[in-house]
């Protein structure tokens, strides 16, 4: 059984692409400078149409989390974490929080972007939890 596949569109190619060449990509406005997560095609802070895909440091840090005790299909092995991840540039984004106990993770704590085949064609970011 196969994971959940994203389906990507005219806004979105680019961050699909970014994801399978090992690189996250984000939004940033070009009138404003502000930068957003996920793919839109106007910016959120002042309406301009400008906008251009900026590489992500990859780093953030753990804003929500939950762990998955029974995942939705065979294609997922419980437990797993699905965490808001906030990243330092500050668009938040959801993921999972991969290589790691599910019970070592906590608000706050610091994850660094790696990338997880999703399929034979898909890269998708997930996290790891950043050592101390």
């Amino acid at each position: 059984m196969e994971k959940i596949q994203p389906v990507p569109g005219p806004l979105s190619e680019a961050y699909f692409a970014g994801c399978n060449a090992g690189t996250l990509l984000i939004q940033a406005c070009e009138s404003c400078a502000a930068l957003q997560f996920y793919p839109r095609s106007i910016c959120t802070s002042c309406n301009s149409s400008s906008l251009k895909w900026s590489p992500s440091s990859g780093r953030g840090h753990v804003a929500s989390f939950t762990v998955v005790r029974r995942a939705i299909s065979a294609a997922y092995e419980a437990p797993y974490v699905v965490a808001l991840i906030k990243l330092v540039e500050g668009p938040q984004l959801m993921s999972h929080i991969v290589e790691c106990d599910p019970e070592s993770v906590s608000v706050g704590a610091a994850v660094t972007v790696t990338f997880a085949a999703w399929s034979e064609t898909q890269a998708m970011p997930v996290f790891t939890l950043d050592e101390n």
